[in-house]
């Protein structure tokens, strides 16, 4: 028991640690608009006329960062957060954000799911009751939500079975700036979570979803990477596109998860350049085949 309680405290250490050690650094995308990197999900940052509107939080011990950081910024109230997934590397500062000022908004399953993870965790003792019902978004849609400030529209659109069964895309108009949340892993193989609703097909209709909503010009907001831009999320989506047409061959001639598994040329021309991330192209081989034969 002693032991198990050292190893806990030394996890919690290095966690803390690595918190310390972590810069919230600024990309400015339009005038008005703003992309935050820390550590986890890229924020998005839209500062209106009177108020701000701020996409994602990532975690709870990142928050007073990210707070002076937007500080730097602006001195206008943020007035809604909206969390593109239920994840909680998007998520993990619901708790330190949500105030009487700021309004959490999310799609219908990310409140049902962080209600689940939440509850669970009220249970473990691992958080307050109080806490909990911090982290639940207060505003929930299903398809379609819209926002205006002034002449400003900022849209948020449910993507299907995507990274998760939760997504969300929020396009802010007039600045033509697109978050994506973690439909869209720039430069890198996508995390597709089977587990919470997401798939290959999914994903790829998100992608094709957003290029009708955007131009050449449209500034985009990953999940995880760089910004990037229409060419490069077409670019994107014909190889996943690829990859999913080269893993159904396999599925169609007969091969098993464990031989798409292992076999490392399976993707080559794509690992070199994408297969760096959290997702290794073993990973990846393994959640394509999976979301497939479902």
């Amino acid at each position: 028991m002693r032991y198990l309680i050292i190893i806990a405290f030394l996890s919690a250490t290095l966690v803390q640690s690595q918190d310390k050690e972590v810069t919230i650094t600024v990309d400015t995308l339009s005038q008005n608009v703003y992309m935050l990197t820390g550590r986890g999900g890229n924020i998005g940052l839209y500062v209106g006329k009177e108020k701000v509107f701020m996409i994602d939080d990532q975690f709870a011990p990142l928050s007073a960062k990210i707070k002076t950081t937007i500080a730097t910024l602006t001195n206008k109230p943020i007035t809604y957060l909206v969390n593109t997934h239920m994840h909680g590397d998007h998520t993990g500062g619901n708790v330190n954000f949500n105030t009487d000022e700021t309004t959490i908004v999310a799609q219908d399953n990310v409140r049902k799911r962080l209600q689940t993870r939440g509850q669970q965790n009220v249970a473990a003792k691992k958080l307050s009751q109080a806490d909990y019902l911090k982290t639940l978004p207060e505003i929930t849609f299903s398809e379609d939500l819209a926002f205006y400030d002034g002449d400003e529209t900022i849209m948020a659109f449910h993507v299907h079975n995507a990274h998760t069964d939760g997504d969300s895309m929020i396009y802010i108009v007039n600045e033509n700036v697109l978050h994506m949340g973690d439909t869209y892993f720039s430069g890198r193989y996508p995390y597709i979570d089977l587990k919470s609703g997401g798939s290959i097909d999914g994903y790829i209709a998100a992608h094709k979803k957003a290029l009708l909503v955007i131009d050449e010009n449209t500034k985009i907001i990953p999940g995880h990477g760089r910004p990037s831009n229409k060419s490069e999320l077409q670019t994107y989506v014909n190889m996943l596109e690829d990859i999913r047409s080269i893993v159904q061959k396999e599925i169609a001639a007969g091969k098993t998860l464990e031989q798409i598994t292992a076999d490392a040329q399976l993707l080559s021309k794509y690992d070199g350049t994408h297969g760096n991330g959290y997702i290794n192209p073993e990973k990846m081989r393994t959640t394509v085949y999976t979301s497939l034969v479902k």
